[in-house]
């Protein structure tokens, strides 16, 4: 299928670190697109799978959940056709309406069963069991087939949820992973057996009942929106934050989906690894949250809107055990993930400004990489040997044009919070921030617009960054704060060069 091309108005307003509403929307549904592509994409390798890496019952249990899911999106009125309207057909072909909606259509419903497939730990699942199913039978090793074995089981989980979500009385068999059924968006069951369990969940009304073999049955109450309580000490209840403004929907804090671990080595090596909350850091989430949307208002208008529209969820990481040299103060860190669109990985923020500069930081990621996926920016190699004034290491092309692109919005951000601060103490440190960005970024744009691997929509992109970054001279920082940030550039250049790394960006 093709997809719709964005328009240079939304390339110009991109390269600015910002993007309209029509902007936003069309990396959202083309974001929504690609997910629905890529469950098609497993489907489609579950059906043709080897005996060996899928068996026939694990093949018939996935239809069974696919059609679980159908029935949750045809319930909540999306049409005779359900899923099978968008890109990704039912394994049975059924005929469908012209007037059926489609996840290109400007504004698609959402049912549960998409929600549940284009939540941002989906993706990861997603890429996993694409993983699985590609490995050839004989060469597969008992870590391989456990994987998917459980991945396959996690679909299982996803259907259920997605079902119980529009309503419809379900009796299933599901299976918990390490001795944790996890069933997204409403909690998860510490499980009477470790391993991978079996548990038997039976769903009418308003109440979910669990029961395991050996134990009592546990019994969970819905309610509206993100998570269900139960006065069994074995069930934990999914947990979200309220609406960044008022009239905004729920986020989830999500520290239960299996999915949310980061894979090892790559560029999330240096980050800590997902939180459990308990009651206590819940309550800090909450306190940084509840003033957020004012600290992203003092940098523009703009971080608020992109927040609000692209933000889908919230993974707490644990704190780093030493500052990580990040920017945002030390013994903090948080990351994006490319198969996980709309999440946002954080270690608990101190403090409203910290958890809005973070934001600020990694949603230039989410639409960075959005954008990468429907235009080629350029078509520089792999190869890693890019000098960027924020990292030790040596950075491939793109990865230098992501950290240009996040630090020239956050040298922005922090300046429009220095010229708005009403207290001297504020203004002082948003200046200082200010500075830091601005000059990390002046080391690494020349390379980005000097580089001959850029495409002409590349270079438009790129000379619109430049557009800002010059903008920022308008109001520059004291020349205490200038000195000091042009001092850290310098010795960070020079240890470059001290390692071995030659001219940096020569």
């Amino acid at each position: 299928m093709t997809f719709p091309p964005i328009p240079d108005r939304g390339l110009t307003e991109l390269g600015r670190t910002e993007g309209g509403p029509a902007t936003l929307d069309l990396l959202v549904r083309d974001q929504d697109t690609r997910r629905l592509l890529m469950l098609r994409a497993v489907l489609d390798a579950v059906e043709s799978a080897e005996a060996g890496v899928c068996s026939a019952g694990e093949r018939r249990r996935f239809r069974e959940d696919w059609g679980l899911l159908e029935e949750a999106d045809r319930t909540t009125g999306t049409g005779p056709a359900g899923l099978a309207a968008g890109p990704v057909p039912a394994p049975r072909t059924t005929a469908e309406p012209s007037t059926a909606p489609s996840a290109e259509s400007p504004n698609p419903p959402v049912s549960p069963a998409r929600t549940r497939l284009f939540a941002p730990l989906t993706g990861p699942w997603a890429r996993s069991c694409l993983r699985g199913l590609a490995a050839a039978a004989a060469a597969r090793t008992p870590g391989q087939r456990r994987t998917l074995r459980r991945d396959l089981a996690h679909f299982s989980a996803l259907a259920a949820a997605a079902a119980v979500r529009a309503g419809i009385p379900v009796t299933t068999r599901l299976t918990a992973r390490d001795g944790l059924l996890v069933l997204p968006s409403f909690g998860a069951l510490r499980t009477a057996r470790t391993g991978d369990a079996p548990v038997d969940l039976d769903h009418r009304g308003a109440r979910l009942t669990f029961r395991q073999p050996g134990a009592a049955d546990v019994v969970v109450h819905l309610e509206r929106g993100i998570g269900a309580w139960s006065a069994a000490p074995a069930w934990t209840p999914a947990y979200a934050l309220p609406g960044l403004l008022p009239s905004a929907p729920p986020l989830p804090l999500d520290d239960l989906d299996p999915y949310r671990f980061l894979e090892d080595g790559g560029r999330h090596r240096t980050l800590s690894r997902p939180a459990t909350l308990d009651d206590a850091e819940r309550k800090r989430w909450l306190q940084a949250w509840s003033g957020t949307a004012a600290a992203l208002r003092l940098g523009g208008e703009q971080r608020v809107h992109e927040a609000l529209r692209l933000l889908r969820c919230l993974v707490p990481l644990e704190a780093p055990p030493h500052p990580a040299g990040g920017s945002h103060g030390g013994g903090s860190c948080s990351a994006t993930r490319r198969e996980s669109f709309g999440a946002v990985l954080s270690s608990t923020p101190p403090t409203p400004a910290t958890l809005a500069a973070t934001l600020v930081h990694e949603l230039q990621h989410t639409k960075l990489s959005a954008l990468g996926d429907m235009v080629t920016l350029h078509h520089a190699g792999p190869e890693e040997r890019y000098f960027a004034p924020w990292r030790p290491d040596p950075r491939p092309f793109d990865g230098l044009l992501q950290g240009t692109y996040s630090h020239l919005a956050l040298a922005d951000f922090f300046q429009r919070c220095a010229l708005g601060a009403s207290r001297p103490a504020h203004r002082e440190a948003s200046w200082r921030h200010h500075a830091h960005y601005r000059e990390q970024v002046a080391a690494a744009l020349p390379t980005l617009v000097g580089s001959p691997d850029l495409t002409a929509r590349g270079r438009l992109f790129v000379d619109r960054m430049v557009e800002v970054f010059t903008r920022l001279d308008d109001h520059p920082a004291p020349r205490g704060h200038t000195a000091r940030a042009r001092a850290y550039v310098e010795a960070a250049r020079a240890l470059w060069t001290a390692r071995g790394g030659g001219h940096p960006n020569g």
